[in-house]
């Protein structure tokens, strides 16, 4: 590749896909909308597809974190739709509070350990990671403990969190094309 070609950045892409569909999935854990298809198609499209491709493109140009990062919560909203719709039909059991605990849990810890990876990064890539640090630990303890006040918090957590993945993909691409901070990240 010539000095001349630049590369696009694929960051603003899977943070978006990461932040809106976040954003809409937390307006249901906090009561504020039902869950509906307008989610499991977000997070198919979205959360799920553009994650995915954006992974990819970030390995390629030899960046693991955003890479892991971008494929793996690609493959959780995924991974969230299929357990959702359970297409196996009776031969496997549903999901249920336990088994979504550990699942979130899991996720949780996952989280906390790329929330480290990010003390080398901008303050608002720290801020994302650590609250969907928090929402999923705040998730899984709500599925673990029964009590609905846990998931409406965490609903907030990770309204929050989806707003600040959306700030941070539209504040790469302002700051990109106008080759100045104008979004301080």
């Amino acid at each position: 590749m010539s000095e001349q070609t630049k590369r696009a950045n694929p960051g603003p892409l899977g943070l978006l896909g990461f932040g809106m569909t976040t954003i809409l999935l937390n307006l249901h854990n906090a009561g504020i909308t039902e869950l509906s298809v307008v989610i499991v198609a977000m997070g198919l499209a979205l959360g799920g597809a553009a994650q995915i491709i954006a992974g990819i493109f970030e390995l390629r140009g030899g960046n693991t974190f955003g890479g892991t990062a971008f494929v793996a919560y690609g493959f959780f909203w995924w991974s969230l739709i299929f357990i959702w719709t359970n297409p196996v039909g009776d031969t496997i059991l549903a999901a249920d509070e336990r088994s979504m605990g550990f699942y979130l849990l899991l996720w949780g810890i996952f989280t906390l350990f790329m929330f480290i990876g990010t003390l080398k990064h901008n303050t608002i890539t720290k801020i994302v990671f650590l609250t969907l640090a928090l929402l999923f630990f705040g998730l899984a303890t709500g599925e673990f403990s029964g009590l609905p006040f846990v998931k409406i918090i965490s609903g907030y957590i990770g309204i929050l969190c989806g707003a600040s993945a959306v700030y941070s993909a539209m504040g790469q691409i302002v700051n990109g094309e106008f080759e100045k901070k104008i979004m301080p990240l």
